[in-house]
């Protein structure tokens, strides 16, 4: 049980953080660079003020509905897992990567319609912090659960 309560709390930590870190990147690249103007930071790596209304790297694009339905459906699956199995080692970490990464794009798009973007890498679609919790959570989850099952086939040998 305090297992359990530590991993919410370390989810929920994680989460939170995520959600503040991103929101105060994003507020500050709107009030330093207009939009739709590019920043050169270094060679390959730009800094914009770009919307993005679809998923991951502009897929479904303008989808609306059916992206809020697709992220509705996503968090309760990743949730629902986390309830489940919210013992697991380490999982309260891709969790929490995974809602903070959610909740703050979600954020984007109820106070405006859209993502807000700003890291702007050469030959790849712009992103922000939360697309970068997001895709880092992802990885992170299919290790700690192919890790333990993993460990569980070796321990049957």
């Amino acid at each position: 049980m305090a297992a359990a309560r530590a991993g919410l709390a370390g989810a929920a930590a994680t989460a939170g953080v995520v959600v503040a870190i991103d929101q105060a990147t994003k507020q500050l690249a709107v009030s330093e660079i207009d939009r739709g103007d590019h920043v050169s930071v270094f060679p390959g790596l730009e800094l914009t003020n770009a919307r993005n209304t679809g998923v991951a790297f502009g897929a479904l694009e303008g989808g609306g509905l059916v992206v809020a339905i697709l992220i509705g459906v996503s968090l309760a699956l990743l949730v629902g897992y986390f309830a489940v199995h919210r013992e697991m080692p380490w999982l309260w970490l891709p969790v929490g990567l995974l809602l903070g990464g959610a909740l703050g794009n979600l954020a984007d798009r109820a106070r405006q319609g859209a993502v807000t973007d700003f890291i702007d890498p050469v030959a790849w679609p712009a992103f922000n912090v939360a697309d970068a919790c997001i895709v880092i959570g992802v990885v992170a989850l299919l290790y700690v659960v192919e890790g333990r099952q993993r460990l569980a086939r070796r321990e049957a040998r």
